[in-house]
């Protein structure tokens, strides 16, 4: 029976979409998840406004500010008359009518009095996005998640830019989705129950209607092994050898009684696939270079169900593989009839199992020493992640064995540290005067926030202040270049721009960030798909948007 909501409602009706995009799995560990809101800015409220409507768990907001009349004129969540009133309970009140599956609650006090009193206040959160922060809050905020290995997520609106941060040690991805994968068919490597298949169909004594529905890839194979019996061994090796191997399968069509070759969709089809058939079987070399990755190659009884599944997909290449990774099991679409499709499906999903009972046996291995370590040490099983790996869980890993990838961002204070700052980078995009680089706009941001921390106001506030604070930021902005060993300037006219927005939250630019902030939160939760690394930058004006390691 499927879940219901407290409405009675089906979720697997209300949440149809996205269980397209994430899955079951993908979705229980959202419904799991607790989202900490720091600051009720227009930019905040829309991120949280984007995680509530799919479904998180549950999530906190932490703001001691009063509402003020600049506040109703771009957050949706607060109105004229709440005035006055606390903030974060306004936005919270409002935010919670949007699904009854989330609840939401929310700490009346600044983040900067939080970090002081009570820093484990944000350790039992899933991810903590901030908004509205100074540059001294900001960091110190970081470097207490940073330490807690609890993800970070800064984002900004300002004027007509954003601005989106993300801060995370380690995230590993198993569902990555790559776009344009390549099928996993072996034609270079064909395993026993490929080739018992194959071998078992006979083209050339095959009726009309059966020879026709014979699957491409089975054609592929036979004319592949033919091909190999008239060239040593050897599949083709350039163009012209594939092109000579479709040829042949073009003649192998069905001729009428005046020698016109039939229309055999199959044949066509096969023609078609030889290229993307023949793509060797090989090791992505990003998974080439997690297999000598530390964390793989070091298992302790900390290690997560990320690297021991790892380890074991090394241990299965390096052995029963053969240099090969576990078999994903899957084939395309084609044209045949259901029963040979089946039969061929299940030749794949046959060894694709046996892959897996293999490397669930290392697995279990791998776990069993672990659990013999905190034995030995004599500290709780809590400690060990990967007694609790699923059979699911290995099924999932060797299906996308060939897409899994692990993010390792920089920290927030390794990036404003002018020593280890990427000022290369930076450098490049300023002095590249032939094209304008949206990281001009990460300069200007970073001075802004130079220039709160010195005169406890954002530049251009108000009206009368734009001109004056354009030469103020442009100082500001030059020592910070200087800072970065730099002798590029920024041009003024950008710098009085800037001035020009007073730090202001357009809705609609907060709209935007919003929405793309609020699907980096998503990636990190699920665990699918690849968040940003690590800046992400957008200019609304000319519509344009840089992603960068900073």
């Amino acid at each position: 029976m499927a879940a219901k909501g407290r409405s009675g409602l089906d979720k697997n009706n209300k949440y149809d979409r996205q269980l397209r995009l994430w899955g079951d799995h993908g979705q229980t560990l959202l419904e799991q998840a607790r989202v900490c809101l720091v600051n009720v800015t227009a930019t905040g409220t829309e991120i949280i406004k984007n995680l509530i409507l799919p479904g998180i768990g549950s999530f906190t907001i932490v703001d001691g500010n009063k509402v003020k009349g600049e506040d109703v004129g771009n957050n949706f969540f607060l109105s004229q008359e709440s005035i006055g009133e606390s903030r974060a309970k306004i936005a919270t009140e409002l935010l919670n009518e949007l699904n009854e599956d989330v609840s939401g609650d929310y700490e009346d006090e600044f983040p900067e009095t939080l970090l002081q009193n009570n820093p484990d206040f944000f350790k039992k959160f899933t991810i903590v996005v901030a908004t509205g922060l100074s540059e001294r809050t900001l960091l110190q905020l970081a470097d207490v998640l940073w330490q807690q290995s609890v993800p970070l997520l800064v984002c900004r609106s300002y004027g007509f830019i954003g601005h989106v941060r993300l801060v995370i040690k380690e995230h590993t991805v198993i569902e990555s989705h790559p776009d344009n994968a390549h099928e996993d068919l072996r034609l270079d490597r064909p395993f026993p129950a490929l080739i018992k298949y194959c071998d078992s169909l006979h083209l050339e004594t095959m009726d009309k209607k059966d020879h026709s529905h014979t699957p491409w890839l089975v054609l592929i194979y036979k004319y592949l092994q033919e091909w190999k019996n008239q060239h040593d061994g050897l599949p083709p090796q350039n163009y012209k050898e594939k092109n000579q191997l479709k040829q042949m399968i073009r003649e192998g069509t069905r001729k009428n009684a005046d020698g016109v070759p039939e229309d055999e969709e199959n044949f066509d089809e096969a023609v078609k696939s030889v290229n993307m058939a023949l793509v060797p079987t090989k090791i992505p070399s990003v998974v080439e270079k997690l297999f000598n990755d530390p964390s793989a190659m070091n298992l302790t009884s900390e290690s997560k169900p990320f690297w021991i599944l790892l380890r074991a997909v090394r241990e299965f290449v390096e052995n029963e593989g053969k240099g090969a990774l576990p078999l994903r099991g899957s084939i395309p679409d084609m044209t045949s009839d259901s029963e040979r499709y089946i039969q061929l499906q299940n030749a794949y999903v046959e060894q694709a199992n046996k892959d897996v009972a293999v490397i669930t046996d290392k697995v279990n291995m791998l776990t069993s020493s672990l659990a013999k370590e905190i034995k030995q040490r004599d500290i709780g099983p809590e400690f060990i992640h990967g007694v609790s790996i699923t059979d699911q869980e290995i099924k999932l890993f060797c299906k996308n064995a060939a897409f899994v990838q692990v993010l390792r961002c920089r920290s927030l204070a390794q990036e404003y540290n002018s020593q280890t700052a990427n000022t290369q980078d930076i450098g490049s995009h300023l002095e590249d005067e032939d094209e304008e680089s949206e990281l001009i706009y990460y300069v200007l941001l970073r001075g802004v926030d130079r220039f709160y921390e010195e005169y406890n106001r954002y530049p251009g506030g108000d009206n009368d202040q734009v001109e004056p604070d354009v030469q103020l930021l442009k100082g500001v902005i030059t020592k910070l270049t200087h800072e970065w060993g730099l002798t590029s300037t920024v041009k003024e006219d950008y710098i009085h721009e800037i001035c020009r927005y007073g730090a202001s939250e357009l809705h609609t630019v907060a709209s935007v960030i919003g929405g793309s902030a609020a699907q980096e939160v998503i990636k990190i939760i699920t665990g699918q798909f690849i968040p940003i690394d690590n800046t992400f930058i957008y200019n609304a004006v000319k519509q344009t948007s840089l992603t960068i390691t900073l």
